[in-house]
């Protein structure tokens, strides 16, 4: 076992996750792309024991995570084994293609069993703490979907039931639906939002706080766009956009001011004392619904950074103001 640091609970921010017990990281960290992606075990290693170090105890993946699939659930696995498991949550989703036929991908019983199974084995662990839908299927019934997620936690694979990118009607009737049911209830709801992508506001975050759902927040920095990287609208050679997505990608990201609008944010993130990606960050965690900003990272540097946010929470109303004018709802 690795000597972690004594002082890795001393500053870090802790928020219930809805009405549960489950207490989550102001900032958590996930493996979308990186992990076993485009960033090998060694920066892994170095980015999860950091992290750990500042008191991030929750660690984000899916079965379909790295290249190939799967992959990011087999480099982290491995990194876990040398840290306290009992100290960590770890979650994974399954709801996108992971093999061939009928039975790989959505929200069947059948589908979401299996890759519960092969992500643990991949991981080799005994449970997850959080178990998600990734996504809402539209072809299978939503009561089979949230049985088989019932079904992990009656077998001790799951202690906690998530969903990803559900809307606000789908969200209440999972949540019905487990109410029903009467073992377990939806913990955690898990939505694309950012300053550039608010569609969280148009009634998952009020449905989420009526409910007793915590939110965590994926793509907090909007891939990276979010970040000084790209504000002079070039590409740093040691970014995503030169490393996986192309030019092309971020002349789409950046076009109809919005380099403008970046450039904007990043004068009101300097007179907060902030970079960017940090006011971001402290935008996203200023709404009381949302348990933790899950962010990725491809070194230990971007981790560190990004927890400095928790250093400065607090808006003005004018601040709000000016950035719902740059980035309305």
């Amino acid at each position: 076992m690795v000597d972690f640091s004594p002082t890795r609970y001393d500053s870090m921010l802790y928020r219930r996750c809805g009405v549960s017990g489950l207490m989550l990281p102001a900032i958590s960290l996930g493996a979308w792309e990186t992990f076993g992606g485009y960033r090998g075990r060694d920066v892994a290693r170095e980015c999860l024991f950091g992290a750990f170090d500042l008191g991030i105890t929750h660690f984000d993946l899916a079965n379909n995570y790295g290249t190939p699939p799967g992959n990011a659930e087999i480099v982290c696995g491995e990194i876990i084994k040398d840290m306290p498991r009992d100290e960590l949550i770890i979650s994974s989703k399954a709801g996108y293609r992971m093999w061939p036929g009928p039975y790989g991908e959505w929200g069947s019983k059948k589908y979401i069993i299996a890759s519960c199974n092969a992500s643990l084995e991949r991981m080799g662990l005994d449970y997850f703490d959080i178990f998600y839908s990734h996504r809402f299927d539209p072809n299978t019934p939503l009561e089979e979907t949230m049985e088989a997620l019932e079904l992990l936690v009656r077998q001790g694979k799951a202690l906690y039931v998530g969903i990803s990118s559900y809307g606000p009607a789908q969200t209440q009737e999972a949540a019905a639906i487990l109410r029903r049911r009467g073992l377990t209830s939806v913990t955690i709801n898990q939505p694309h939002y950012n300053m550039l992508q608010r569609s969280m506001e148009n009634g998952l975050t009020e449905q989420c706080g009526r409910l007793g759902i915590g939110l965590i927040p994926f793509c907090p920095l909007a891939s990276g766009l979010l970040t000084d990287k790209y504000l002079d609208g070039g590409i740093p050679s040691d970014s995503r956009a030169a490393e996986r997505w192309g030019a092309e990608w971020l002349a789409n990201n950046l076009k109809d001011g919005r380099l403008d609008v970046l450039n904007q944010l990043n004068e009101i993130a300097k007179r907060r004392g902030q970079t960017l990606a940090q006011m971001a960050l402290a935008w996203i965690l200023r709404l009381p619904e949302v348990t933790s900003a899950l962010i990725g990272a491809s070194s230990l540097q971007q981790v560190q950074q990004n927890v400095d946010a928790l250093k400065n929470l607090s808006f003005t109303a004018e601040e709000l103001a000016e950035i719902d004018r740059l980035c309305p709802r």
